[in-house]
């Protein structure tokens, strides 16, 4: 089983690195981080689409199901399954929600594994000149995507309890940074006017907090509590309803419950949801005049015009998704916005964090260029 589930992922990662060999770019380092990043953000939303379908217990052990690699060797295991819950965890359709994701996750590991290999190929042959080609952040993202295929398993082996699949969704969200980070240093950057270095420590804030967003937001969604607060703009009717904070944050539990094996009470959902929605004027406040500010910096516009405008887009789709009762479409989009604005918000780091340097963009081709010889060889 694990020597068919481990072809599945190599398949996966074969499939997109086809996309960076057929690639007219001709740093296929480059291409191939590039690319990991957007195989990263689609596991993200996928995730998001099997937690939001309730198919993250579709098999209900790791890494295969039901001891096999795929639905179809285990579809006896999964209609048993189905036969005594109709409506329970386990059917076809969610068993192989769950492990399409689970073969795309591994693709993302085959394929960090290769960045890794490459950039260690790259330095030695560069005589340890080339720092974007330094191995230790790709070996921190080795170690990294191990990490979060851990909390993949405890999300399925203890049963979707809150605090294990919202640290996933953080450590999805961090690797898709690290991802985002190794690809920048890859880029050819304009120069970025020297007020750029004035971004710097908002755009770090920025980043600590949309992460703490994300937190919030992943801990509505595991404790299913995105229907808590059903109207706009106030919650029940009220500014400040009725919350249980207590229960609410109570991190370490089992899904549904207390920490005393009490079912859940429904202000504690109330709080969780408010919480979110209350956190979301601080983001927007925070990342909205830090975007505005890279709008006008020379060299960061791009990336300050784009942030601003996956903000807007994010508040229209939260907005969007209470007022039409968490449609799923919108609710998946919702998780591929932030972390959309995860992408844009570490490339406003980055960029600040380049600012007021010289960028000879000729000795930056010539590094493409010999990236290419290394890669033809």
């Amino acid at each position: 089983m694990l020597f068919q589930l481990a072809s599945k992922g190599l398949l996966v990662a074969l499939l997109f690195g086809l996309i960076v060999w057929s690639s007219k770019d001709t740093n296929k380092y480059r291409k191939l981080v590039w690319v990991t990043v957007f195989l990263t953000f689609d596991v993200i939303m996928f995730g998001a689409f099997t937690r939001l379908t309730d198919s993250g217990l579709g098999c209900p052990d790791w890494p295969g199901c039901y001891g096999h690699s795929n639905p179809l060797q285990a579809m006896e295991h999964i209609r048993a399954a189905e036969a005594l819950m109709p409506d329970g965890p386990v059917t076809v359709m969610k068993a192989w929600i769950e492990m399409i994701h689970r073969y795309l996750a591994m693709g993302i590991g085959v394929l960090i594994i290769a960045v890794l290999v490459l950039s260690w190929r790259f330095w030695l042959r560069s005589g340890k000149t080339q720092s974007q080609f330094s191995p230790w952040f790709p070996l921190a993202l080795f170690f990294f995507v191990c990490l979060q295929g851990a909390f993949g398993a405890w999300t399925v082996t203890m049963k979707l309890q809150p605090i294990i699949v919202t640290i996933h969704l953080l450590l999805g969200m961090t690797l898709l940074a690290m991802l985002t980070w190794v690809g920048a240093r890859q880029n050819i950057h304009v120069p970025v006017a020297a007020a750029g270095r004035g971004l710097r420590w908002p755009a770090l804030l920025g980043l600590l907090v949309l992460t703490m967003q994300i937190a919030l937001g992943g801990w509505v969604s595991t404790n299913y509590a995105a229907l808590a607060c059903p109207d706009l703009p106030l919650c029940h009717g009220a500014m400040v309803p009725e919350m249980d904070f207590e229960h609410g944050f109570t991190l370490w539990r089992s899904l549904g419950m207390t920490a005393g094996g009490d079912y859940l009470p429904f202000p504690a959902l109330v709080a969780i949801h408010w919480t979110h929605r209350m956190f979301a004027f601080v983001v927007v406040a925070l990342l909205g005049w830090t975007a505005w500010r890279a709008s006008r910096i020379d060299g960061m516009q791009k990336v300050g015009r784009g942030l601003l405008a996956a903000l807007a887009l994010q508040i229209l789709i939260g907005l969007s998704t209470v007022s039409l009762e968490w449609p799923l479409a919108l609710a998946v989009a919702h998780n591929g916005c932030a972390a959309l604005l995860v992408l844009l918000t570490v490339m406003v780091n980055y960029k600040a964090r380049i600012a007021g340097q010289p960028r000879d963009l000729s000795s930056a081709n010539r590094i493409d260029s010999r990236t290419s010889a290394v890669s033809n060889d």
